[in-house]
């Protein structure tokens, strides 16, 4: 018996390598996904096996030689792409190892490793996992499922954790509801159970009269600018509140002037400070405007000794609100490091940019769960004084789970 290993970045193209060498009377012996960490995938990438022998049907009883072992009963390469092509929306996705339903014998039976021609020895060995993980106090896990299947894959797509996506379907799972729901209602539940996990905090409230300060913290890059001008667009010709603009953007002239712009084009009074004393000489001047907005330099949230500098700006200041501003094209990980290092400066919000960028949201939900920073704003696009809305619980949850708005 000649068994040979093929490896491909995908299983169909793994199938075509094992049909061109072996012709489609194949043998398939094992399939499994390579680097299926998430370090793995990461640095490495994803990447297919399947071992897989040609031989010669049996004519002799299978009494003689034993040769009705494994080999004899394994499954063909016709058979076996007809499985996977009948359950191909159930179970073909790029992560099904990591769900109950997917190709790890530690979930339980699998329909591609296990048609019903499966060899007894591959029931027996079943049989002895059972066993194993029932001995080490481990229930058996019950298969998912279609639809929280695929509600499972879209939210590894969507960039959600293995983990948090796997927490959530398990939730819907133990629903007896949902044990039969299709993929709509099992998505429009997840939904509702996302908004538990999103914090909200509403428009800024400038009807106080009092001069409310509020300023815009954050990395560079993630349109800080733009935002303080949507928001005085809003609140000064919308709204009709007296707004105020205070930059300490020194760092970049184009900063401060393109603020400046937005500020003439609204007609807004507008200060430039560098020092501590100056920020607390234009507070001053602007205490009976009903909203003054602070624009900040950008800072690496590696640069300590910049996020040092802002937090004793900040201090002069004594803003009543402390907004980070978070790019949403950035990953999951950029985005709790930049939230761990901002947050003690005093944020008491995060507003959400470039919505219009990214290619996925599951990095917010990271943000939502490992800060428990509230929500204010959205931003989807450059448009001053549009692109720009109040965040909002189940909005934010659709856009996650990629739910059309008027669902």
């Amino acid at each position: 018996m000649d068994i040979k290993t093929f490896r491909a970045k995908t299983m169909p193209q793994a199938l075509d390598l094992v049909r061109q060498e072996l012709g489609p009377e194949a043998m398939v012996l094992h399939t499994r996904e390579r680097h299926a960490s998430l370090l793995g995938r990461l640095f490495i990438g994803r990447s297919y096996e399947i071992a897989a022998t040609h031989v010669e049907r049996e004519t002799s009883p299978p009494s003689q030689g034993g040769a009705r072992g494994g080999i004899a009963e394994a499954t063909t390469l016709k058979a076996f792409t007809t499985t996977r092509r009948e359950a191909s929306d159930t179970y073909d996705r790029p992560h099904s190892t990591s769900f109950d339903a997917g190709l790890d014998l530690s979930a339980g039976p699998s329909p591609l490793l296990h048609p019903p021609t499966a060899s007894p020895q591959i029931a027996e060995l079943e049989s002895l996992l059972t066993q194993l993980r029932a001995r080490q106090g481990q229930a058996p896990r019950r298969q998912s499922p279609p639809a929280l299947f695929n509600l499972f894959t879209d939210l590894i797509e969507a960039e959600v954790e293995e983990s948090v996506a796997r927490e959530l379907v398990d939730g819907l799972r133990n629903e007896p509801a949902f044990e039969h729901a299709d993929s709509r209602t099992a998505r429009h539940r997840l939904a509702q159970l996302l908004q538990s996990d999103l914090r909200v905090t509403g428009p800024i409230d400038a009807s106080s009269g009092s001069g409310r300060v509020v300023a815009l913290v954050g990395p560079t890059g993630v349109g800080k600018t733009t935002t303080i001008a949507k928001l005085a667009a809003n609140y000064r010709l919308k709204e009709g509140h007296r707004v105020g603009l205070i930059t300490v953007d020194t760092y970049r002239i184009a900063a401060v002037e393109q603020l400046r712009t937005y500020a003439e084009i609204i007609d807004l009074p507008m200060e430039v400070v560098s020092t501590p004393r100056e920020m607390r000489e234009a507070v001053a001047k602007m205490r009976d405007f009903d909203l003054v907005l602070m624009d900040t330099a950008g800072r690496s949230p590696r640069d300590e000794v910049r996020i040092r500098e802002l937090r004793t700006m900040l201090a002069e200041a004594e803003p009543d609100e402390v907004h980070l501003v978070l790019s949403a094209a950035s990953s999951a990980r950029s985005l709790v490091a930049a939230a761990e290092k901002f947050i003690p400066v005093g944020v008491t919000a995060a507003i959400v940019t470039k919505i219009d960028e990214a290619t996925a949201l599951g990095n917010v939900l990271s943000l939502a769960r490992r800060c428990d920073l509230p929500f204010s704003y959205l931003t989807d696009g450059q448009n001053v004084p549009d692109d720009i809305s109040v965040a909002e619980a189940r909005t934010l949850a659709n856009l996650i789970l990629n739910v059309p708005a008027a669902a």
